[in-house]
């Protein structure tokens, strides 16, 4: 199994047809990844906590973790199955890797940085998801060892991919204009030659290495999912660009994946 990181910008996705996002994700297993997973494995930036925390639960609620947007997006459900047991792989590898502390939260259901993009996705619903947190309170380097602990879940069958943005200010959102501010583009264009060029140490590092890189991400929450998923691809991935779009001039939905070495 690939790795993805995936740039689920602003809730809207889940109705906006005119999110080009939307499209690319409804096209997923089309045109991007027609394998069938056996589980699917989610770090997502709405689900923040002091140590790494897992899910475990049986079936999900669906969360609706946002604020002031139409009423038809509170009625949406993704009442996807729990993965209990992946949740308890994932918590005996990073205890096994050095994590001292990873929690189980046995009834947390799914926040909109997860099913958004899931429904689109895999509309159906039918395949067992967990989740796992981020810690803002660590850098890129913890997220990527967090990563390199579950590289063993690709072998099972598991999806792991991150859901973030990946430039996200949402204090200098754009309405109606279309246009990139130059510190976005520039960051944006940071990240893809990074990625691409595998200079994933420069990543872990970002707040030093990129342009703009407080001002792409003010909170690191939407950034720290990339790292999981870059380190659970393995060191010598081949990161691949897999869609590119943008909405309200911050909010990037630049897209990866990590092909993984045979």
């Amino acid at each position: 199994m690939d790795t993805f990181y995936i740039s689920h910008g602003s809730p809207t996705l889940s109705i906006d047809d005119s999110l080009e996002a939307r499209h690319f994700l409804k096209a997923w297993k089309d045109k991007t990844f027609s394998e069938k997973p056996k589980a699917i494995l989610v770090i997502s930036g709405h689900w923040e906590t002091d140590v790494p925390t897992v899910n475990t639960v049986e079936k999900h609620d669906t969360i609706h973790d946002f604020y002031g947007f139409p009423k038809e997006m509170y009625k949406l459900k993704y009442p996807a199955p729990g993965a209990p047991e992946l949740a308890k792989k994932v918590k005996d590898l990073l205890t096994g890797a050095g994590f001292k502390h990873v929690k189980e939260d046995k009834k947390r259901g799914l926040d909109h940085g997860a099913w958004v993009p899931l429904m689109l996705m895999y509309p159906e619903a039918n395949i067992p998801v967990c989740q796992l947190s981020v810690q803002l309170n660590k850098d890129g380097t913890h997220h990527y060892n967090m990563g390199k602990a579950l590289a063993p879940l690709r072998e099972e069958g598991v999806l792991i991919f991150g859901s973030g943005s990946a430039v996200h200010n949402l204090r200098v959102l754009q309405f109606g204009s279309d246009a990139i501010p130059t510190w976005a583009s520039e960051f944006d264009t940071w990240l893809k030659d990074s990625l691409l060029e595998g200079r994933y140490e420069d990543v872990n590092h970002y707040e030093d290495k990129a342009p703009h890189a407080k001002m792409a991400h003010p909170w690191p929450d939407h950034f720290y999912p990339l790292h999981v998923a870059m380190g659970a691809a393995g060191a010598n991935s081949k990161a691949e660009l897999i869609h590119h779009s943008w909405q309200l001039g911050t909010l990037s939905y630049a897209s990866y994946r990590f092909k993984t070495a045979s």
